[in-house]
């Protein structure tokens, strides 16, 4: 398999993010989200949002909105990093916004339940690598290391390994790890671990990234697993909207959530031809072997029932990061995701 220059990687996340900041500017222009019959959609970037690309690729809401008798007008923007999105979603310029579980639980703990959840975007691992012959534990890091991460402290990834260090160090030691993280994207951390050399010797990385990383350079090699902290198959990203939203466009949500469902299952059922809308709707540079090797993975589930949510719910709200106490993962989801086998 042919793999994808990490220059290529930086090169196109850079463009990405340019087209980004251009993407939430037209939105804010466009005013406020709208009433019935109309959805504002924000996205990142990445194939943890391919169910997303298949909705948009097949006008999947504009098609379940004539079968009940509205016309939808859909709007997409593509923005990365979750502070923008929800600030934009607090003020009623986005409707429905996307990011990882903890960021999602954040607001909703935030907003005192005014924001929940309304999908998962599939369950995908994070693997935590490192190019250093010395780590293969987390205990093993020292104030030599560095790891990268997008959000260092807040993100998804930080987080997560907040979890994992309350267990090893105690609790009052959850951000142990946070004291040697670093905020870096992505493709720069990945190139970081592949060339070498550099402070960031560690990364604790999404899909295709940690694929690349591995495959690049022998020295790299996974230390944890979200999975191994999670204890098994968990969500990475959700969807997330304000009650007002949820409640006030009743046709347009159900038609929302029918085209996330129909996608989830359509991408499981053609595989191939979903890596094919991957690499369309994101213009990828990556190789259609490569995407279709991720979505074949069997580690990776395109599915919108969300799985071990309730980890970060109850662990976050034990670390004082979340003051809102959930019972039930059900708690910080709308009604209409209540009936798959989530958690």
């Amino acid at each position: 398999m042919k793999a994808l220059s990490l220059s290529t990687f930086v090169k196109f996340n850079r463009h990405k993010a340019l087209g980004a900041a251009f993407g939430i500017v037209a939105t804010l222009l466009a005013g406020q989200a709208a009433a019935e019959g109309k959805i504002t959609i924000a996205q990142q970037f990445g194939i943890s949002y391919l169910i997303l690309d298949v909705v948009r690729d097949q006008k999947l809401i504009e098609k379940h909105g004539k079968q009940a008798g509205v016309d939808i007008e859909v709007e997409w923007a593509s923005i990365s990093g979750a502070t923008a999105m929800n600030e934009a979603l607090l003020a009623n310029n986005l409707d429905i916004v996307s990011a990882g579980v903890p960021p999602a639980l954040t607001m909703w703990d935030r907003s005192k339940g005014d924001v929940k959840l309304v999908a998962a975007l599939g369950s995908l691992p994070n693997y935590l690598l490192t190019t250093s012959p010395d780590v293969h534990t987390l205990k093993d890091f020292s104030d030599k290391d560095r790891i990268a991460v997008p959000a260092a402290g807040v993100g998804f990834q930080s987080r997560t390994l907040q979890i994992e260090a309350a267990k090893l160090f105690g609790p009052d030691n959850f951000q142990k790890l946070d004291q040697i993280s670093v905020s870096l994207p992505h493709p720069d951390a990945t190139a970081a671990l592949i060339s070498g050399g550099t402070e960031v010797n560690s990364h604790f990385s999404s899909a295709p990234f940690y694929y690349q990383a591995l495959q690049a350079n022998k020295a790299v090699h996974k230390v944890i697993s979200s999975y191994d902290i999670l204890g098994g198959p968990a969500t990475f990203n959700v969807l997330y909207t304000t009650a007002a939203f949820h409640d006030e466009n009743p046709k347009t949500y159900a038609a929302f959530y029918s085209a996330l469902r129909e996608a989830a299952d359509w991408i499981n059922a053609n595989k191939e031809k979903a890596a094919e809308t991957f690499i369309r709707q994101q213009n990828s540079k990556l190789s259609p072997q490569l995407v279709l090797e991720i979505i074949n993975d069997p580690e990776n589930d395109f599915t919108i029932v969300p799985q071990n949510t309730f980890v970060y719910a109850t662990e976050l709200h034990k670390l004082g990061v979340l003051k809102s106490e959930a019972q039930s993962w059900k708690d910080y989801f709308f009604p209409e995701a209540h009936g798959g086998n989530g958690g």
